[in-house]
């Protein structure tokens, strides 16, 4: 594990429908290797996560709504995935505005599974290699996209680092490269 003290990460999300292993084990990851993790949400309260989309799991408290967010303070986006979560993120205007400013700024992306959803919504994929829930191929070809099937991918093509995994069980290589992307 990389020390990661002094970097901060923000993650999007909704209040419900949270692939929980998608936000939990990147939470509780990037936390040990001391990074800040903030967590926004929609509103105040918890995020009720979902296992494989319909069994519930576990709550993980809200740090922040996406309008109070300091996202000029983040090293590194982090947009989990979980369809529920995923198809209502991209229709919140703050949240694909911080998605905005981060692909603008030059600065860091990490989505997983249905999470690259916002990148499409928010128009960043033109240019880019990258994987996601094989579902979402379609729309990151139609948005200008290279859709590839690995389990994870590190690009840059968008004009922004960007880091993308498939599903739960590629999180290994998905943190592996998060990693990666925050020191350098």
């Amino acid at each position: 594990m990389t020390d990661l003290t002094g970097k901060r990460v923000l993650v999007i999300v909704t209040g419900y429908g949270v692939e929980q292993d998608e936000l939990v084990v990147p939470l509780e990851h990037l936390r040990a290797a001391g990074a800040t993790v903030t967590v926004a949400s929609d509103g105040p309260g918890d995020v009720r996560t979902l296992v494989g989309d319909k069994d519930p799991g576990r709550t993980v408290p809200v740090d922040t709504t996406y309008d109070e967010a300091d996202t000029a303070a983040a090293d590194l986006l982090l947009v989990p995935g979980g369809t529920l979560n995923a198809d209502s993120l991209r229709l919140q205007a703050a949240a694909i505005r911080i998605v905005d400013e981060f692909a603008a700024g030059a600065r860091p992306v990490a989505a997983i599974c249905h999470g690259p959803w916002a990148l499409v919504e928010a128009g960043r994929v033109a240019g880019a290699t990258l994987t996601s829930y094989p579902s979402l191929a379609t729309d990151v070809r139609n948005a200008g996209g290279t859709w590839v099937d690995r389990a994870v991918v590190r690009d840059s093509g968008a004009g922004f680092p960007l880091v993308t995994s498939r599903t739960p069980d590629d999180l290994h290589d998905f943190l592996r490269e998060v990693e990666a992307a925050l020191v350098g």
